[in-house]
């Protein structure tokens, strides 16, 4: 991998990672993620902080207010970074090794905007030359935006929320593009010079098929794209595990999408979604790709740096409505609101803004343990094998290599086995 984020087989973050050396220190952020909330249409089963329809299109949109918005906080946070850190550069900040601006649907933003978001990240917050900057797009023509003018934004890496390649299941899970749209796109991105394309497609859609699966992976093998993430469907109620409040990070689900949940969820099956999983397994590996983390894949080299950091627990700073940002000591997150986001960053009674509404979660040493070892188990590095002697992971260990959910490599590291990856909620749920 190019940059600063280590590969599968490098050296451990452990010396550094506050689930090893506690009390932990407060570190500058080594990513940024910035949240753009805003998609042409809500597809049923997304639980992101998503505004539709007028929000994002037509003359009452919302986007130039959102960005400004943005830029405000930007200038906030970086403003809190250079008081405790020091200007970007200085001894203990190092420039950002990844920016990924995600969503929603962040490639409707103008070629302007998205411009100046990248400059200002590289001015108030600094980027190594050899960044990864990743873009998030849909691949239909009316939402993917001008690759080209990406590229010369500064965006070195895009993923397309493909989700399917068969028609049928597109419709389903209420997409907008079609399956062609997908190759379009990645063929504009390369014309454009895109260095890095990752496809996300979804399995375990209702009334899929295993079969179905095998011609979407096939199909999207053919695109030639460098990275693949690789999602099981998960149809969870954020309402009902108190997420959507005033101060929450979700948004309250749709009575449409709570419809269509209902009708979806007994249309998939467990042992359906395990045999896809499980060619996945086998056939991204024989097509040369590397399964890195229980839900990716990539070329050599073409590991998401972003995506490492948060599981290597790697300190990151966040803006928009409902970003996450981790310091290595707390987590803090932004409320969904749009509302309540925009009028603090661009107060309308003329005064100074503010930063928006949220919350911090100061961890617990058990929680940091327990944070760094499911976190390590996802990847294919796994932990060290003295962690089998160490809590959380000391008390299930036996029974996870008894139920060959757990094997110990020829190099001493524990890591998931495929059956493992399959039902590795279950270890997890042990573990905290």
């Amino acid at each position: 991998m190019v940059g600063g984020a280590a590969s599968a087989g490098e050296t451990d973050t452990a010396g550094t990672d506050p689930g090893r050396d506690w009390p932990p220190p407060r570190r500058a952020p080594v990513a940024l993620y910035v949240h753009f909330p805003f998609c042409v249409s809500l597809c049923p089963y997304c639980d992101f902080v998503v505004y539709a329809g007028a929000n994002a299109r037509g003359p009452r949109n919302r986007i130039e207010s959102l960005v400004g918005a943005l830029e405000t906080e930007l200038e906030l946070r970086a403003d809190a970074l250079d008081v405790a850190f020091g200007r970007p550069g200085a001894f203990g900040r190092p420039p950002l090794d990844s920016l990924y601006i995600g969503g929603g649907t962040p490639s409707l933003v103008d070629d302007a905007s998205l411009g100046r978001l990248v400059d200002l990240v590289r001015r108030r917050f600094g980027l190594a030359a050899d960044a990864e900057v990743t873009l998030e797009a849909n691949p239909g023509a009316d939402e993917r935006g001008n690759p080209a003018a990406q590229r010369r934004a500064g965006i070195t890496r895009i993923s397309y929320g493909a989700q399917s390649l068969d028609p049928v299941e597109v419709k389903r899970l209420g997409r907008r593009h079609a399956p062609g749209d997908v190759a379009d796109a990645v063929r504009a991105a390369r014309r454009a010079g895109i260095s890095s394309i990752n496809l996300d497609l979804l399995y375990d859609v209702p009334d899929g098929s295993l079969a179905t699966w095998m011609t979407t992976l096939d199909e999207a093998l053919d695109l030639k794209p460098d990275h693949l993430s690789l999602y099981a469907l998960t149809l969870d109620d954020p309402d009902a595990e108190g997420l959507t409040g005033p101060g929450g990070d979700h948004l309250p689900t749709t009575s449409g999408a709570r419809r269509w949940r209902d009708v979806a969820r007994p249309a998939q099956d467990e042992d359906r979604a395990a045999a896809q999983y499980q060619h996945a397994v086998d056939w991204l590996a024989e097509a040369g790709f590397l399964g890195y983390e229980i839900s990716n894949w990539a070329r050599a080299g073409h590991e998401s740096r972003h995506n490492r950091a948060y599981w290597e627990r790697r300190p990151y700073d966040a803006v928009g409505p409902g970003a996450h940002a981790f310091d290595g000591a707390s987590r803090r997150w932004n409320a969904a609101r749009l509302d309540a986001y925009v009028a603090a960053l661009s107060p309308g009674d003329g005064g100074s803004p503010r930063l928006p509404p949220g919350g911090v979660e100061h961890l617990d040493e058990a929680t940091a343990v327990a944070e760094r070892t499911i976190l390590g188990l996802r990847t294919a590095r796994g932990l060290p094998l003295a962690d089998a002697d160490e809590p959380p992971l000391a008390d299930s260990f036996a029974w996870a290599m008894d139920q060959e959910l757990l094997e110990v490599t020829d190099d001493a590291r524990i890591v998931l086995t495929t059956r493992g990856r399959l039902l590795s909620n279950e270890l997890f749920s042990r573990l905290v």
